[in-house]
């Protein structure tokens, strides 16, 4: 498994990307809502329980988005109850890894509250603020199981708050690196494709 840590590669990473070149997102109602349409269709052929539990969780996601609940880790910690029909949800306890093992994120005493002070930052109007966010909880990857589906629905939140809704977000589930910040300003670009797009 690697030595280095991810993690602080993405904190290094997300300073140097410029979220500027993203662009500005509609609020155009769609046709369609795409996490729900998403949890519909491919997730409840795999597993309906999860499609559920997703939905539950999604619900909210978006609840919390309309009495604009500030994103820190408990809310997050929330949804992933439903998301794992869990009790309890903990930040993690130990280092993680993903891309078996290609990426390891480190933790330290300081970890959660790093953790928070970029979910806070969502707070910056001049920031795509929903690629950011689903990157930071992709690479934060603060639960011990459930980060992709933290992730969107961390994103779909961001976005609600601003009244936008993606009409599809399967493209949005791709293998996203650390190291990587042309990917990660692509990825806002993405989102921003998907504002647009009419199905």
């Amino acid at each position: 498994m690697t030595a280095t840590d991810s993690l602080s590669v993405w904190l290094r990473v997300r300073r140097e990307v410029d979220w500027q070149c993203a662009p500005a997102l509609q609020r155009v109602p769609p046709d369609r809502d795409g996490f729900r349409s998403w949890c519909e269709g491919p997730v409840r052929r795999r597993d309906p329980v999860r499609a559920e539990r997703l939905l539950a969780a999604y619900a909210l996601a978006r609840e919390d988005a309309a009495r604009r609940a500030p994103l820190d880790f408990a809310l997050l910690a929330g949804w992933q109850r439903e998301v794992l029909a869990a009790t309890g949800t903990p930040f993690r306890v130990s280092d993680a890894y993903a891309k078996a093992g290609r990426e390891r994120y480190g933790l330290s005493p300081r970890t959660q509250a790093e953790f928070d002070s970029c979910l806070r930052e969502t707070n910056d109007p001049d920031i795509p603020l929903a690629a950011r966010a689903y990157l930071d909880v992709a690479f934060f990857h603060p639960f011990a199981d459930g980060n992709a589906r933290a992730a969107l629905l961390t994103l779909v939140h961001v976005l609600t708050r601003e009244d936008i809704v993606l009409p599809e977000v399967g493209p949005l589930q791709t293998t996203r690196y650390a190291d990587d910040p042309a990917g990660a300003g692509d990825l806002a670009a993405l989102i921003g494709v998907l504002n647009r797009r009419r199905r």
